[in-house]
């Protein structure tokens, strides 16, 4: 099976998401912006930017390419669910 190359831009991103999803930058700083600690921002903004990239990459098909699932997905995107995928 091949794999397009932007499928393999997610494999760093989400390296990224999971090494920040800690908020080590902000360790010892004692910031409160509207009631809330600093880092309390930070996982909501954190949360808000996995849930954006999540769904461009569930949008990208790479998931059911990378399952094997739908390797045809660059060619008929729209074309609906894969055979037999969505039903019990």
């Amino acid at each position: 099976m091949r794999r397009p190359r932007r499928d393999f831009v997610w494999i760093p991103t989400f390296a990224l998401l999971v090494a920040f999803a800690v908020p080590w930058p902000l360790w010892g700083v004692e910031r409160v912006v509207a009631g809330l600690p600093v880092w309390i921002w930070w996982h909501v903004a954190w949360l808000v930017l996995c849930a954006i990239l999540f769904s461009r990459f569930a949008r990208s098909g790479a998931w059911e390419r990378g399952m094997g699932l739908r390797p045809e997905a660059d060619d008929d995107r729209n074309a609906g669910p894969a055979a037999g995928g969505d039903r019990p």
